[in-house]
């Protein structure tokens, strides 16, 4: 499965609403660990149909990025029926990320 896009505009439909689990990636541009991540959040995506996988640029969606308390990134956070499930910041290897699932 690819990687989502998540905005303010479609989280409800994406997150909220998903009957998967939900690994969310908080991540900017410049932020240097997140761009360690991303091909290993990329990577997870292709591997794992079971799942969704979306990512939410905190410069473009500060509104979620508050509403879920981001104060570092890459912070992943992982919802099941629009409940946090698991949360950690910080870049991480690919089989840490695989056991917050």
């Amino acid at each position: 499965m690819s990687v989502v896009t998540i905005t303010n505009d479609n989280f409800r439909n994406e997150v909220m609403t998903c009957d998967k689990e939900v690994l969310l990636d908080f991540w900017a541009s410049w932020c240097g660990p997140c761009r360690m991540v991303s091909p290993v959040v990329d990577e997870i995506a292709s591997e794992r149909s079971d799942i969704k996988v979306g990512k939410i640029n905190v410069d473009e969606q500060p509104e979620l990025a508050s509403r879920f308390g981001i104060m570092s990134i890459p912070t992943l956070v992982v919802m099941k029926n629009g409940n946090i499930i698991n949360q950690s910041v910080g870049a991480m290897p690919k089989e840490d990320i695989i056991k917050l699932l």
